[in-house]
């Protein structure tokens, strides 16, 4: 979970039909008078379609600060996009009677909303219009779980990878931050934009599901060099006060250990066809003992990292991105970094047991007896979560000084749905 915990968005978009009638109920859309909905839905189509064709190149305003990420092309945005300082998670469980004509009424309106609020617009039935007027960057990425699959009659459609990740001794799991059938990762430069959608978008699918559960984070770009500000955005500091994101992988747009396709097939396996240009997402939320790391001495915290506290350089060099040196020794011939420090327990010699990460805070009210309830939300993507993750979480277990002030108590597994064109929506290769 700190500097070098390793870091490591298929199948084409399914025909255009009639947008459905909400299930059970009236149509959102009747809700609206024609001309509302005229004017709305042409706004969204010029929108749209300068976002599909400039996929990569985000809107900016006169003063050149990008404020609308593109939410249509091949992969979704909020992986490999520069981190934004705001995050809501919103896990789903879906409703027992859903079935698949069900779930493509529910991502269609998924898609819709999404669109729009990452475009600036408001949703078709926003009652705080006003609110989405200010995207900051807003990106909203879906990934589902393995019920979705069940709900959906394709289970032979579901990845090997999909499910609950194999028990942990580190772990301490809490029901109330584990599992969910639909995940919705919500970033923003705003707080506000990141509330605001993700109540407008758990309302607007309430017919079809319940939210299980609700996580929050933050993170602050340091900055500290172009190197810094080349991974995803710069280096960060947790509330234990490490630089964090040291080793992560620099901005992938098209790496196969992130994305699913030809070359991450020929490393880890054939992969099902809808799931190309897709990702695999773990989400992770550690628990930080900070109350019993306040009782650590500094040469004590930086030997159990690995890491200097003050810049984040490895304790055999000087800057962060020096590599460290695993075989130097002191002048009394023990290891300079040792063998039990997460730096070293977090590397593999496999190149391919690497990931991205995307990782943010949170600090929430303490319980009785506490002075702090901080840690990380710690988020992944890589094209194979057995291959990639498992591995390199197994070391940790097994040895990692760190696990005395950090505890796992949630955990999910999600696949995150490929991109879409503006005239589908999102799982349509799935579902049609």
């Amino acid at each position: 979970m700190t500097a070098d915990h390793p870091p490591v968005d298929g199948g084409s978009a399914g025909p255009e039909s009639p947008t459905p009638a909400r299930r059970g109920g009236v149509s959102r859309r009747e809700l609206l008078g024609a001309s509302a909905v005229g004017l709305s839905g042409a706004a969204v189509g010029v929108v749209a379609g300068r976002a599909w064709a400039a996929e990569s190149e985000p809107v900016t305003t006169p003063d050149e600060k990008p404020t609308v990420v593109p939410f249509h092309g091949r992969r979704q945005a909020g992986v490999t996009t520069v981190p934004q300082d705001h995050l809501t998670l919103v896990a789903l469980d879906l409703s027992e009677d859903v079935d698949r004509p069900a779930l493509v009424r529910m991502m269609r309106i998924l898609t819709d909303d999404i669109g729009r609020l990452t475009s600036g617009e408001p949703a078709l039935t926003d009652t705080e219009p006003e609110l989405a007027l200010s995207p900051a960057r807003l990106t909203v990425t879906v990934g589902v779980g393995r019920r979705f699959f069940d709900l959906a009659g394709r289970s032979d459609q579901r990845p090997g990878w999909l499910g609950p990740l194999p028990s942990f001794a580190v772990d301490d799991l809490e029901e109330r931050w584990s599992g969910g059938d639909v995940v919705l990762q919500i970033c923003a430069d705003d707080p506000i934009t990141t509330a605001h959608a993700a109540r407008i978008l758990s309302r607007e699918v309430r017919s079809f599901a319940s939210v299980r559960w609700t996580q929050r984070g933050f993170r602050r770009r340091e900055q500290t060099s172009e190197e810094a500000a080349a991974t995803g955005g710069g280096s960060v500091r947790n509330l234990m006060g490490q630089v964090d994101g040291t080793r992560n992988l620099v901005m992938p747009a098209d790496d196969p250990l992130v994305w699913i396709g030809e070359q991450s097939q020929a490393w880890f396996g054939p992969a099902p066809a809808w799931s190309v240009d897709g990702t695999a997402m773990v989400v992770r939320r550690i628990r930080m003992e900070l109350d019993t790391w306040d009782e650590v001495d500094r040469p004590a915290r930086e030997i159990t990292i690995g890491r200097r506290l003050y810049n984040g350089a490895p304790l055999t060099g000087e800057q962060e991105h020096d590599e460290p040196d695993l075989e130097a020794v002191t002048d009394l011939g023990f290891p300079v970094i040792e063998t039990f420090a997460h730096i070293r327990r977090a590397r593999s010699d496999d190149g391919r047991q690497r990931f991205l990460r995307r990782p943010y805070n949170f600090d929430e009210a303490p319980e009785e007896g506490r002075t702090s309830n901080s840690g990380l939300v710690f988020i992944t993507f890589q094209a194979d979560v057995d291959a990639q993750f498992v591995p390199i979480q197994r070391r940790l277990d097994e040895l990692d000084l760190l696990n005395q002030w950090t505890t796992p108590v949630g955990s999910a597994v999600f696949a995150v749905l490929p991109g879409c064109a503006p005239q589908s929506y999102l799982g349509a290769a799935l579902l049609a």
